[in-house]
């Protein structure tokens, strides 16, 4: 009986000093620079905003936030690498629909997303447009469905990589307007983008912020945005449900995660630290200006964001399984 009561103290005591360890931890975290990985290519959504978050981060907790890109098996490489990093708060993940959606998509990786890494927070959300290359004899959605009716598996779309929120978009589209469209994965955003604008696909759904610009200069044609309501940055454009495909709604949306076990205290942390960042009258108004929405949750709220964000895209792919 005497060991047992010896046994429970020494557990108490273990359990005391591991909890007042993990506090003084997250007091002077950081204390050295912070990577956040980026496992998409550079000038794309998710590496622009890393790098405006990691500079407003360093502001606030002093430390350096370092962008590096890690790119690859349509975002498979980089999460990986985060899942295998060190569980202290120094290797964060920037993360998109990609991850949830590759949680079916991608059956093969060598890592569980709600396992092996621990929500942060969301930053921010975004819909997208699906635009096409000027020399298509499409002048509306509804023109360009009848086109790709006429002549099913002719027209292809270019997206990021397979399992991005450009790809499932896509596929989801298709699945919507009953079309039968080529997908094009390219290695990254930039790249696909070149690739509608060059005139070797037909058709991209992509960002606003991103896409927008092209559209300004005549080198794509906008003819429909994906969110609820129509986009600030593209007043002009009507939604896909303006279009006439109703039940269609899609959007990329970014967040940070951290390798699993990462102390709570410092999840907390870097989770008030976001919020603040995006909260900014700065932040939130040059992202107006590029049609992203700040996303402002609890780690615990993102956590169940995340898994019924697998649930719904997991249900995408099996629709594209069964078309197969």
């Amino acid at each position: 009986m005497a060991g047992l009561r010896y046994a429970l103290v020494f557990v108490a005591v273990l359990l005391i000093v591991s909890i007042s360890s993990s506090h003084a931890d997250a007091e002077d975290y950081p204390a050295r620079p912070v990577r956040i990985i980026v496992p998409f290519g550079p000038g794309g959504p998710a590496d622009v905003v890393a790098r405006q978050i990691g500079n407003i981060l360093q502001e606030g907790l002093g430390q350096p936030f370092v962008v590096e890109n890690r790119t690859g098996a349509g975002g498979v490489i980089g999460t990986l690498e985060v899942a295998k990093a060190p569980a202290d708060g120094y290797t964060l993940l920037m993360m998109s629909n990609t991850q949830t959606a590759n949680e079916s998509l991608v059956p093969q990786r060598k890592y569980e997303l709600m396992q092996d890494l621990t929500p942060i927070a969301p930053l921010n959300s975004s819909d997208l447009v699906i635009a096409v290359h000027p020399d298509v004899p499409a002048k509306t959605l509804q023109e360009f469905i009848a086109l790709a009716k006429a002549q099913p598996g002719k027209l292809n779309y270019a997206s990021s990589g397979q399992g991005t929120p450009y790809h499932m978009a896509g596929e989801l589209f298709k699945a919507t307007a009953g079309i039968d469209l080529v997908h094009v994965p390219y290695r990254n955003s930039g790249e696909a983008r070149s690739g509608i604008i060059g005139g070797q696909v037909q058709m991209m759904i992509d960002a606003v912020p991103a896409m927008a610009p092209n559209v300004g200069e005549s080198q794509v044609r906008a003819l429909a945005t994906t969110g609820k309501t129509r986009s600030a940055v593209l007043p002009n454009v009507p939604t896909v449900a303006e279009a006439g495909v109703s039940g269609y709604e899609a959007t990329i949306w970014l967040g940070l995660m951290a390798p699993a076990g990462t102390p709570k205290p410092i999840i907390d942390k870097l989770n008030t630290a976001v919020n603040a960042a995006i909260r900014r009258p700065d932040v939130e108004k040059l992202w107006a200006a590029q049609g992203a929405v700040p996303m402002t949750m609890t780690p615990e709220a993102f956590d169940q964001f995340l898994r019924a964000d697998i649930v719904k895209w997991a249900d995408v792919v099996r629709r594209l399984d069964k078309a197969q």
